[in-house]
């Protein structure tokens, strides 16, 4: 049979099953049955007068979750066989989590329900998703499913014309076109029927964004053609459309993402939808999809470090958002093992500290079970949570330091079509970390996120950004014009705003050897490095060719007032020095001259380098801080796991705030802080800080 029949086939398939069903399919052991109206109340009631289940909570007021998955593939032979109704009964009256995803469909392409529009496993024993709609519904938690989109091997099996192909001409194995008939043959009916078949409350889509790639297939080629003109396709960065080709396909992913998005949508409104990683920092542009919330899972071993950026960035969208944990990692060259509830609650604490959900991921056994350990650990992580979600969820930032992230520097850099793998952010997570470890509140933005929004922030942290989207750099030039600050952190931004420094740039930036002068003695600081004359600036940072400052010295870094504002200048990779090193000698380079720009914070906190704060304000409209413990967090290869966080203190805090405040109390166990009010400022101290706690101000 032609690829073409199969899938006039598998449409013809879905239309019959949709009306088949018309509310609810439950499959057992491959055999299909439908539920009679006192089947269904029998499995929404398990006693006589018990009462109605309430609905799941809409994922924009979702906080705490779970997620599971397997990607069944063609070896499974034994899916569901040791699923039970005791099991999973006891994770959930454990935990109480607001939703779960489960396993649908992984990367291999393999469903793991007796799908009839694609390709089921060949082993379902027992149809999971069945029981746990039915166990979810009776507790009113939500169900969604985990389901691989682009990235689908099986789909390019039995349909190659549907694969990607690379530049040389050979179809990729795994990654599908969005060119091609994959997302309206196989993904859109395939999640209408499953949909359908289990009443699901929505769809996390994985292998999406991250997983599209350049596409040179014919269908492909033909659309460039009529987008751009050019008969042949760029190959590399020489070509001069190559920033082109790649924009072409970012505009074609979102296209796609779309379509499919709007006609789940139109089958089902209430469905909510989500496709990983799409407008975060792996892809930093307006929102177009209606996407319902926003989500990614982040690193396994860099978990800690990348929640750090990655919730910063998702609080700033305006959107519903989470971010996925694994409840797992591995040390180099061994196999998964399980974190500790302490591990997962300093991670935790990253993602509640700026106002989102938090949900973990495992994986049950290929058999369905979920081991006791993983239910015990997961009902601590909970409770941690929940002790906090009254003054976390959905809190807002209190405005104080702005750091860019460019998403047009971004774009040029980045050869894949999403998704920042290859160092792009390695200023952005190096300067983040030095103005966290200074003990600033810090909220990342791109272009589009902050302009029109400048004024709201007394500081802006430009990372070394080598190209900004012009209008916005004007508007900065206006920021500082009006009584802005503006930190530049590099070369590159730095000649970005010449007209700006007080200094002019002398020849080209060139590759020497630097040793910079800081509190702590010199710091090893070579790279590539802009020489300046001062003209109005004035000096405040220096580097030397050695160790030696008897003689070489060389302006490092400017202070210049422009109109009302003020511009502080690092005319080399200081940025991504630090993130290279975090060694304390640069921070404090850094931080003085932060200080100089930037001496009245709202909030100032003597506290060791590893204690992050956010300023936020809670649902209620209270100022809170939050502090963070990320003594010990997991360096990966090395200390994968940790069981232990050492305690931190005594914190001495100090709060600029327009009035006196009737009281400050210390969460979550609400207990009432000693303070003093001096000048305009509340000067608290709390003896230690554990893993996470937040100050409130009444």
């Amino acid at each position: 049979m032609t690829d073409r029949k199969k899938s006039s086939r598998h449409i013809a398939l879905v239309a019959i099953i949709t009306v088949i069903i018309s509310g609810a399919i439950l499959f057992s052991n491959g055999a299909c049955r439908k539920e009679t109206s006192e089947q269904t109340a029998t499995t929404s009631a398990t006693a006589e007068n018990q009462a109605t289940p309430e609905k799941p909570r809409p994922r924009r007021e979702s906080f705490f979750g779970l997620h599971f998955d397997l990607h069944p593939n063609a070896s499974d032979t034994e899916l569901g066989a040791d699923l039970s109704e005791e099991n999973i009964a006891a994770l959930l009256d454990r935990v109480r989590p607001d939703f779960v995803q489960y396993d649908c469909k992984g990367h291999p392409g393999y469903a793991g329900y007796p799908t009839r529009v694609g390709w089921a496993a060949p082993g379902i024993v027992q149809d999971s998703l069945a029981l746990w709609r039915r166990l979810t519904r009776e507790r009113g938690i939500g169900l969604y499913i985990h389901y691989s989109g682009v990235w689908d091997s099986k789909a390019i099996e039995e349909h190659p014309d549907w694969a990607r192909v690379d530049a040389s001409g050979k179809r990729d194995p795994n990654a599908t076109s969005v060119f091609g008939p994959y997302v309206d043959e196989l993904l859109i009916p395939q999640l209408k029927e499953v949909v359908t078949a289990y009443d699901l409350d929505g769809v996390w889509a994985d292998g999406e964004c991250w997983a599209a790639q350049l596409d040179y297939s014919p269908r492909a080629l033909r659309a460039w053609r009529e987008f751009s003109g050019r008969s042949d396709a760029p190959k590399d960065r020489t070509d001069p459309d190559w920033l082109r080709w790649k924009m072409f396909h970012r505009q074609a992913f979102e296209k796609y993402l779309v379509h499919w998005v709007d006609a789940l949508h139109a089958f089902r409104p209430e469905l909510q939808l989500t496709s990983n990683w799409m407008y975060t920092t792996f892809a930093p542009k307006p929102i177009v999809a209606r996407l319902d919330f926003l989500s990614g899972d982040y690193s396994p071993s860099l978990s800690v470090d990348r929640a750090r950026t990655e919730a910063r960035y998702l609080a700033s969208t305006g959107m519903p958002w989470d971010l996925m944990a694994w409840g797992f990692d591995r040390g180099q060259g061994q196999g998964w093992s399980l974190k500790t509830p302490v591990h997962l609650q300093q991670e935790a604490a990253v993602v509640l500290m700026q106002g989102g959900g938090f949900q973990v991921y495992h994986t049950p056994t290929r058999r369905g079970f979920i081991i006791p350990t993983i239910i015990d650990q997961l009902g601590q992580v909970a409770n941690f949570c929940r002790a906090r979600q009254e003054l976390s969820f959905k809190s807002v930032s209190v405005p104080q330091v702005a750091l860019l992230l460019s998403e047009t520097s971004l774009w040029d850099r980045m050869d894949r079509v999403f998704s920042p793998w290859a160092g792009e952010y390695e200023e952005l997570e190096g300067a983040l970390h030095t103005l966290l470890e200074l003990h600033y509140s810090v909220d990342i933005l791109a272009e589009h996120q902050l302009s029109g929004r400048l004024a709201k922030y007394p500081v802006l942290v430009i990372p070394d950004a080598h190209r900004l989207d012009p209008a916005f750099q004007e508007e900065v030039v206006k920021y500082v014009q009006n009584g802005g600050r503006l930190v530049l952190l590099g070369e590159k931004c730095a000649r970005l705003f010449e007209p700006l420094l007080g200094v002019r740039l002398v020849g080209e930036p060139r590759q020497v050897a630097a040793e910079l002068e800081t509190p702590l003695g010199p710091m090893a600081a070579s790279g590539v490095w802009q020489d300046v004359e001062i003209t109005t600036a004035k000096p405040v940072g220096f580097r030397y060719p050695t160790r030696d400052f008897r003689r070489g010295q060389t302006v490092a870094a400017t202070l210049a007032d422009f109109g009302q504002g003020k511009v502080a200048a690092v005319f080399g990779p200081v940025a991504q020095a630090f993130y290279r090193s975090h060694h304390p000698a640069l921070r404090l380079f850094i931080g003085q001259l932060v200080e100089k720009i930037f001496p009245d914070p709202v909030v100032r906190v003597e506290a060791p380098p590893t204690v992050d704060i956010a300023l936020r304000r809670a649902k209620d409209g209270r100022l809170t801080l939050h502090l963070l413990n990320r003594t010990g967090f997991p360096v990966p290869d090395r200390y994968s796991f940790i069981d232990a966080i050492p305690e931190v203190g005594p914190i001495r805090i100090s709060l600029n705030l327009p009035a006196r405040p009737k009281a400050i109390t210390w969460h979550p166990d609400g207990t009432r802080l000693r303070w003093k009010w001096e000048k305009g400022r509340a000067v608290i101290e709390i003896p230690s800080l554990h893993i996470h706690g937040i100050i409130a101000v009444d």
